[in-house]
């Protein structure tokens, strides 16, 4: 079973990264942290949203027994989904709040290990694009679901309309994830006898590979058309 632990032994930078350790040591509320922090704070980008999820999915019954004890399957899954979604709507509103204040003096800033430009223009980008459905799809998208709650609120969406979409996009995104590790983790071991608990890191690098795959496409390929169409040949 895990047990929330808020003290580690030995400690590395780079065990943020790592879905692992916020489950091991901080349990269901670390994760509603992370949640909330990845698009209510917006140099929370860097944390791992999806994989987490996923991950989240992988451990939803030792999650919850450590919180709520010992109950049904299904029901500590929607459960557990359902505080994780209220984290991320709440995480939302506080960056879209965030972008109606100051969201405009945020282009003026200069990049720093927290903060790159590019990545707000790459969500004003993405919701010129899709429009109020892109609170939707940018909860699936790394670094533009931590900014286009922000962009929502400098071009000054209408809040019921964005409140809408928070909610649907959140729920769909939390639901998704969390459903997909719990119940291909139970498929998997009962069909092949294959534990994906003993394999996360390759499941985490699948899963950062296939989310961010959009971002280094168009990063690629736009870089790629900026170049010919300044070719005066």
């Amino acid at each position: 079973m895990l047990l929330p632990t808020l003290l580690a032994a030995e400690f590395h930078w780079t065990q943020l990264l790592q879905p692992q350790f916020y489950i091991e040591h901080g349990g269901l509320w670390l994760i509603l942290f992370v949640v909330f922090a990845e698009t209510g704070l917006f140099a929370g980008f860097f944390l791992p949203g999806d994989s987490l999820l996923f991950v989240a999915g992988i451990y939803s019954s030792d999650i919850a027994r450590a919180v709520i004890g010992p109950g049904s399957e299904v029901l500590d899954l929607i459960v557990i989904a359902l505080l994780i979604s209220a984290a991320g709507i709440i995480g939302n509103f506080v960056g879209f709040w965030f972008g109606k204040k100051v969201g405009h003096a945020m282009y003026d800033w200069k990049d720093n290990m927290l903060f790159k430009k590019r990545y707000l223009t790459q969500a004003h980008d993405f919701y010129e694009k899709h429009g109020g459905g892109a609170i939707v799809i940018a909860r699936f998208i790394p670094i533009v679901r931590t900014f286009a709650p922000i962009v929502a609120g400098i071009v000054d969406m209408n809040y019921k309309k964005f409140s809408y979409y928070n909610v649907v996009g959140c729920i769909a995104w939390v639901f998704t994830m969390l459903f997909a590790g719990h119940f291909l983790q139970k498929w998997i071991l009962s069909q092949f006898g294959f534990d994906l608990r003993l394999h996360l890191e390759v499941i985490v690098l699948g899963i950062v590979l296939v989310t961010t795959a959009p971002i280094i496409y168009k990063l690629i390929f736009h870089k790629g058309n900026t170049t010919s169409n300044s070719d005066p040949s």
